[in-house]
């Protein structure tokens, strides 16, 4: 192996997936198993013993029996944890590289944040003599999750045991790695193990001007371990020459400050300047006299401290804004148990709390925090793809992505609100790929199904809308998803393409397979109410009559028989069609008497609430889920809402028919 380097510049990431899996075989030329012959088709002469045994194809090892079955388990099945977890301990036990490899690149397109698996990742292969390939590991895993403490300090374990220490470049690789490190990862709270393993390594270099710098940097950040930080800091100060842990431009800037303020207290004390003190020394020699020269390092060291106790109060406030908050992470890793409510709203509050007081750094830092704690759920995502907005376009689609693609592939909220993104940003295509990709994952969501419509009718495309419709209908489960459709087709047919016709007859032939939906036939009226009701007075007539004898329960019947009263008397023309109405309703109405009797002495329900709460809902149920669950994302409440807008303020609540009592005698008894 080249010696591990602290380069991260993106070329050195190129080993793709086929590179690791061919990079433990032999790479001679293979050797074709048929007869060589010569154009007049006379065998060659065979090839000695020994040739063929230095040409040998070298064969892939078989993978191991159970292997092909744990992970078409894991395939068919990837949020199924443990599954993951038995495949990943079975194919580390039996230790066949290629499996291992399968399994564990798979793993991780699903759980990147699974830390400790990317050191057994590269353990194993290290222990098959792939130092560079587990170093390549390593660096995958570290750009998953770069806040990992643990990793990294993995990572700088490994580059240390395998670098080659005469090599005069490997303290500057290794330095490299450390600064990195820190730029990742340093400032997370729980980051001290980290900076300590810094400030070590430099020690060990002998190099305290570096550890000095290192905590000039810790000491400004709030983390767990602050405090202790600033006690190795003063130890570190006091047990070393001040020319030795300062740089030389702070060790020339501090003597002549101390020389100012001596000759400044001289002057004060005297009233003249001596004359051997008019001009300050270059701060670069050692002072002749051994007590002035302890006097003088111990001014220094004092100084140097002093400095930083102002640095050190700041952020002693900083950490005591943030320690409730940290103290109340109990679990900052990733893992695919479900968090407590209280973990939750801790982070909720801790992220406000950041956005409100703390820079836009901290903030960013935090969020990446929680995410690896709740990588799996969609408000934390979508939290922070709203705060970077305001910052850079790149990162919401980062952060998107890495929720949609990795962490939450079957969640339709999030992806509801990245493909709006895309169409806001103008990227059309990006974001009718990403409502195609979850209706193939997640298929049979009417929230998705009605976005991807939404988004053709926006951008001009009715044909494409249309036919999104009409698929929808064609491959809807049951009936009722069917006239959920059909009626969405109809309005847009109506309302958006402005073709009456074409608009009743899915409603008609939606009403032929579903006869017993009330919604049809509502929409229908609304659909011939929306023209001229003098001209269309046959057609509506016909729709009410179509409705009454329909297998509709009674209750059903019977507002539709009072409605049928209420048009007739506004804009019916024949009073014979009216009082046959009128007739119609008063007979609905005393069949339902003895059924609503019994209802009000609680001997049972009437059949028709029965019907509203039976009407479709385990079908409907079982197609909507989703979409209920997440209506902050796409505001659809079933058929309340979805068939809600044709009709809902049309037509009245009555009661009891009572105006129409009025106007006629009461049905004889």
């Amino acid at each position: 192996m080249a010696s591990a380097t602290g380069d991260w510049d993106s070329s050195t990431l190129s080993v793709s997936n086929n590179e690791l899996l061919l990079s433990g075989f032999n790479s001679k030329s293979l050797v074709e198993t048929v007869p060589s012959v010569t154009e007049d088709g006379m065998e060659l002469e065979e090839p000695s013993k020994e040739t063929s045994e230095e040409l040998a194809v070298p064969t892939e090892p078989q993978l191991p029996s159970e292997f092909e079955k744990l992970f078409k388990g894991c395939e068919e099945n990837p949020e199924d944890f443990n599954g993951w977890v038995y495949l990943l301990q079975y194919v580390e036990q039996e230790n066949v590289l290629t499996a291992v490899r399968k399994a564990f690149d798979v793993f991780f397109l699903r759980y990147p944040y699974c830390y400790g698996y990317w050191k057994k990742y590269a353990d194993i292969e290290k222990k098959h003599g792939n130092v560079q390939v587990a170093e390549e590991v390593y660096r995958r895993g570290l750009q998953a999750i770069p806040l990992s403490v643990d990793l990294w300090l993995h990572y700088l374990t490994f580059i240390k045991e395998n670098s080659d220490l005469t090599d005069p470049e490997t303290e500057g690789r290794i330095r490299g790695a450390y600064e990195h490190s820190v730029l990742a990862a340093g400032t997370d709270f729980r980051s001290d193990r980290l900076w300590e393993s810094y400030i070590n390594w430099e020690t060990e270099q002998q190099k305290l001007a570096n550890v000095t710098a290192i905590y000039d940097r810790i000491l400004g950040i709030p983390t767990q371990l602050y405090s202790q930080h600033f006690q190795r800091f003063k130890e570190h100060v006091q047990n070393n020459n001040p020319k030795h842990f300062l740089s030389e431009e702070e060790f020339v800037q501090l003597r002549i400050e101390l020389s100012k303020a001596s000759l400044a207290a001289m002057v004060g004390s005297d009233g003249d300047t001596p004359a051997a003190e008019e001009e300050l020394p270059p701060g670069t020699e050692d002072l002749a006299d051994p007590a002035k020269r302890v006097t003088e390092i111990e001014n220094m060291r004092h100084k140097v401290i002093e400095v930083r106790q102002e640095v050190f109060n700041h952020n002693e406030h900083e950490v005591s804004k943030r320690w409730a908050f940290e103290e109340g992470i109990k679990r900052p890793y990733f893992h695919v148990k479900a968090l407590e409510k209280t973990q939750l709203t801790n982070w909720k509050e801790y992220l406000d709390f950041e956005i409100e007081n703390g820079t836009p750094e901290r903030v960013v830092v935090l969020f990446e925090r929680c995410l690896i704690a709740c990588a799996l759920y969609e408000e934390f995502w979508t939290k922070y793809a709203k705060y970077l907005e305001s910052y850079s376009t790149d990162g919401v689609r980062h952060v998107y992505k890495k929720a949609c693609t990795t962490h939450l592939p079957k969640k339709p909220a999030i992806h509801l609100l990245w493909a709006a993104f895309e169409e806001q940003q103008g990227n059309v295509e990006e974001a009718r790929g990403i409502l195609k990709s979850l209706e193939a994952a997640v298929p049979g969501l009417a929230m998705v199904r009605l976005r991807r419509v939404s988004l053709e009718r926006r951008h001009g495309n009715l044909e494409e809308a249309e036919a999104l419709l009409r698929e929808a209908m064609e491959s809807a489960k049951n009936a009722t998803e069917t006239s959920f459709y059909a009626v969405k087709l109809a309005r847009q047919l109506m309302k958006v393409q402005r073709s009456l016709s074409k608009a009743r007859k899915v409603l008609l032939d939606a009403i032929e397979k579903d006869q017993s939906s009330p919604k049809l036939y509502l929409n229908l009226l609304e659909l011939e109410y929306s023209g001229d009701v003098t001209q269309n007075e046959a057609e509506i007539v016909a729709c009410f009559d179509r409705a009454l004898q329909s297998p509709m329960p009674l209750e059903s019947r019977l507002l539709f028989s009072q409605r049928k009263v209420e048009f007739l008397e506004d804009f019916g023309t024949d009073i014979n069609v009216l009082v046959a109405a009128y007739e119609e309703q008063q007979k609905l109405q005393k069949e339902s008497e003895p059924t609503k009797r019994k209802a009000e002495n609680g001997s049972q329900e009437p059949d028709a609430k029965r019907q509203r709460v039976d009407d479709g809902s385990s079908a409907a149920a079982n197609t909507m889920t989703d979409m209920q669950a997440n209506n902050s994302a796409y505001n659809y409440n079933w058929y309340q809402q979805q068939y809600g807008g044709w009709g809902q303020n049309s037509w009245g609540q009555y009661n009891q028919y009572a105006q129409y009592n009025q106007y006629y005698p009461p049905p004889p008894t």
